[in-house]
């Protein structure tokens, strides 16, 4: 057996799929065995390999092991020559194991290798060659000096920016996403370090490949596409944590004592450093728009205030208004504005003018309404609400017009436009490609077909695949769909590198009998998939949309706690849950509890009900449980915590 290729699994079912296309391909006509691990997914992944991939060999755990065990298990019982770590979310070209393995036969000091990685975008990820985290290397990445002189001998050694990406060189760290290696190396190093379970791993087996008598190399003669890439999620502070974490392990294994301890130091200011920025900078976007309304608003009342004074009240009613009211009540009626317009989606991706006058009104009207029952002598104004209401509509509105006029992406108003959407394939993939993407809810500006034949004749058909960037220049396209039953993964590569740096273009790829259509617009995320769409609990407008309700049902039953509290089986519990849902604590209705945190379901509050409690006693299985959950966290509506709540009434004090 000449290569055992090993693929580590979890809940990244289309990915998988996709991933797996593209390594039947490249291994057909090669001595090669495929292992797919699964860490106890429950996105139908295990299926999915049993009914599509009866030639892989699968491992499926019954709980999540971690990425260095479960690839363990299967190094333990691979029988290649060579065996490559190969992440899910990726996709390798036609000859990519074909010229790696050459490579290692002609290179018997090679130990490791890794490849030339892009994203889903086209662009080079530097990750593709690292070299070793020293304390001064770490020094360098975790103040930014790396990030600053990329090239620099010196500076640059995290990601080797001075040595050219298109030439093979010796390197120190290969990346965990694509790592081939010598078994004969592993027979005398070891496998992958249990002690990690994510990040790290791929370091130190790397390091003890060198330590080994082994060399590690960047080949840059074949590409694969890897659309996590090293920033996904990096400015999540679990992500901190966890990676940096690591790499104390890996000081601690490897380095001096004094070397260790130096490079700790270094690590622990990084991890409250970077853990601090990512909060600070999610705190920092979270209200910088609103805080900038509310100034507005703010400053243009005192300015009415002191107009209308000095004009109107001064001139024919005499007088004017008492500052320790107006300090109160301006910053107050602000106050509910902004927040009356955030739960009316004023501050949702595309900017709509409608929704801010919407929420405006709705706070103008809970404001005359308490001012109506305050004593007269807080009731100096009605006129100032009116004109703040006025106010506020005017230069909210006037503010997105000028953002969206300055070409601000996230204040645009009109979400980009319609896309401009070819399709590459044959005719008849082509027609299914595009079937599938308006059952997913798109829908495109234009949607034309790039022929993959020397013919382009038909409906809708803009020219050959040969033409492809004259046509996205022609027609201006923003978005390339690739069949990839018709279209190889080297060819897509191609053109995503020779369109990727210079054109603002995104790129799918469809695989061949798939009802998914994956791509990436960002290193920063995950990855975008084209499917049928999915109301997650998660969406901003779901989110604002749950707390509407919990709070308005929790007043309700604050209100009515004296008639309600007979119907209760714990009343003081009803008490103190009507209290922590008021405040955000708790939501009436949240996921029935287990090992949720493994299933990496959307994070909301903790329920006082669940969606189990429509089921008898008996039949709450952990299956149930986690299958629940997440058609809870997926196909979330509003009507499902009502009739929850309705359901399970009685129980509100639990």
């Amino acid at each position: 057996m000449k290569l055992s290729i090993v693929i580590v699994n979890y809940n990244v079912q289309h990915f998988l799929e996709q991933c797996l296309h593209s390594v039947r391909k490249a291994v057909a006509g090669m001595e090669c065995e495929v292992f797919v691990v699964d860490n106890n997914s429950v996105d139908g992944s295990v299926q999915m390999v049993r009914e599509k991939f009866p030639e892989v060999i699968l491992i499926a755990n019954k709980e999540n092991t971690g990425f260095s065990r479960a690839n363990n298990q299967a190094m333990r019982i691979a029988n290649g020559e060579y065996i490559l770590l190969l992440n899910p979310d990726t996709v390798v070209e036609e000859n990519t194991f074909r010229k790696v393995v050459a490579f290692m036969d002609a290179h018997p000091d090679a130990g490791g290798l890794g490849v030339q990685m892009i994203d889903g975008k086209g662009n080079f990820l530097p990750e593709s060659k690292r070299g070793l985290p020293t304390p001064s290397v770490a020094f360098y990445k975790i103040f930014g000096l790396s990030k600053l002189f990329p090239k620099s001998k010196t500076f640059g050694r995290y990601h080797l920016g001075y040595l050219d990406k298109n030439a093979t060189h010796e390197v120190e760290i290969l990346s965990g996403a694509f790592m081939l290696m010598r078994k004969a190396a592993l027979d005398k190093v070891g496998l992958l370090d249990e002690d990690y379970f994510m990040y790290g791993e791929d370091i130190d087996l790397s390091y003890r490949i060198i330590l080994g008598g082994y060399k590690n190399y960047y080949f840059h003669d074949t590409r694969i596409i890897h659309y996590k890439g090293e920033s996904t999620k990096k400015s999540s502070v679990n992500y901190v944590f966890v990676f940096y974490r690591a790499m104390v392990i890996f000081a601690r294994k490897h380095f001096s004592q004094k070397n260790a301890k130096l490079f700790s130091f270094l690590i622990n200011m990084a991890i409250w450093l970077r853990a601090g920025a990512a909060i600070a900078t999610r705190f920092i976007k979270a209200i910088a728009l609103p805080a900038f309304d509310g100034a507005i608003i703010l400053a243009g009342m005192y300015f009415v205030k002191g107009y209308y004074e000095s004009k109107v009240k001064l001139a024919y009613a005499g007088g004017y208004y008492q500052n320790e009211l107006v300090n109160i009540f301006f910053p107050l009626y602000t106050f509910v504005w902004i927040v009356s317009v955030y739960y009316s989606g004023g501050y949702d991706k595309p900017v709509r003018l409608l929704k801010i006058m919407r929420g405006i009104l709705i706070g103008t009207i809970g404001i005359l309404v308490v001012y109506s029952l305050l004593p007269e002598l807080y009731r100096f104004s009605r006129a100032m609400i009116l004109f703040g209401a006025g106010l506020s509509m005017i230069s909210l509105s006037f503010t997105r017009i000028l953002f969206h006029a300055l070409g601000i992406k996230s204040m645009r108003m009109d979400a980009g436009g319609p896309q401009r959407v070819v399709i590459a394939g044959s005719p008849d993939e082509c027609d299914r490609v595009k079937n599938l993407v308006a059952q997913t809810g798109i829908t495109p500006g234009f949607t034309g077909f790039v022929s993959t034949s020397q013919e382009a004749n038909g409906s809708n058909v803009l020219g050959r695949f040969d033409q492809l960037s004259e046509i996205v220049n022609i027609y201006s396209i923003d978005e390339i769909i690739f069949c990839a039953k018709d279209i190889s993964a080297q060819e897509i590569i191609d053109r995503m590198a020779q369109l990727g740096d210079s054109r603002k273009v995104s790129y799918k790829i469809a695989p061949p009998e798939s009802l998914s259509i994956i791509g990436s617009n960002s290193i920063d995320t995950a990855g975008d998939l084209y499917v049928i769409d999915i109301n997650s609990v998660s969406k901003p407008v779901n989110k604002r949309n749950k707390r509407v309700v919990d709070f308005s049902v929790a007043f309700g039953f604050l209100l009515m706690f004296p008639l309600l509290m007979w119907t209760q089986k714990n009343p003081i519990g009803f008490i103190g849950n009507i209290i922590r849902v008021l405040f955000g604590n708790r939501s009436w209705v949240g996921y029935a509890p287990g090992k949720n945190h493994d299933m990496n379901l959307p994070k909301i509050r903790t329920g006082v009900l669940n969606p189990l409690i429509a089921l008898p006693e008996q039949q709450h299985t952990e299956d149930i449980r986690v299958r629940l959950n997440i058609l809870y966290a997926k196909d979330y509506k509003i009507s499902n915590d009502l009739r929850i709540l309705r359901k399970g009434f009685r129980s509100l004090g639990n």
